[in-house]
C-alpha cells in the first residue's frame, strides 16, 4: 500500500492524523497542505462509514482514532445521519494555491 510519509516517523504521522481528523470533524472544514488533505480525506471517509453503522464496536473504533469524545458524539449524532443515502464521497478537496512563506500547495478539506 502506498501512502504519503509527510516527512515524519509513523508515530508522529499517526498523532498528526488524529489531531487533524479531530479538528476536521469539529469544524467540518479545514485548511491544510494538499498532501495532508488527500491523506486525511480517505481516513475521514472511513470514520464516517463507521459512524453510519452506529453500533458500539464502531463507536469504539472511532474513539480510538479521534482525540475528543464530544467530536465523536457529533460525528455519530449529526454528521453521519446526513450521509445515510450516500455510498461514499463524503469529503471534497479544493486546491487553493501556494502558501506564503514556503510556497507549499494549500487546500481546503470540507464535508460535501
Amino acid at each position: 500500500m502506498a501512502y504519503r510519509k509527510l516527512g515524519r516517523d509513523s508515530s508522529a504521522r499517526k498523532a498528526l492524523f488524529r489531531s487533524i481528523l479531530t479538528s476536521f470533524f469539529s469544524y467540518e472544514r479545514i485548511e491544510t497542505t494538499e498532501a495532508k488533505a488527500k491523506e486525511i480525506s480517505g481516513l475521514a471517509e472511513q470514520l464516517i462509514t463507521l459512524a453510519k453503522r452506529g453500533d458500539l464496536h464502531a463507536r469504539r473504533q472511532v474513539l480510538a482514532q479521534l482525540m475528543d469524545e464530544e467530536v465523536a458524539k457529533k460525528l455519530f449524532d449529526t454528521i453521519a445521519p446526513k450521509y445515510n443515502n450516500r455510498q461514499g464521497g463524503y469529503t471534497r478537496v479544493i486546491k487553493l494555491g501556494p502558501r506564503r512563506g514556503d510556497a507549499a500547495p494549500m487546500a481546503i478539506l470540507e464535508l460535501v
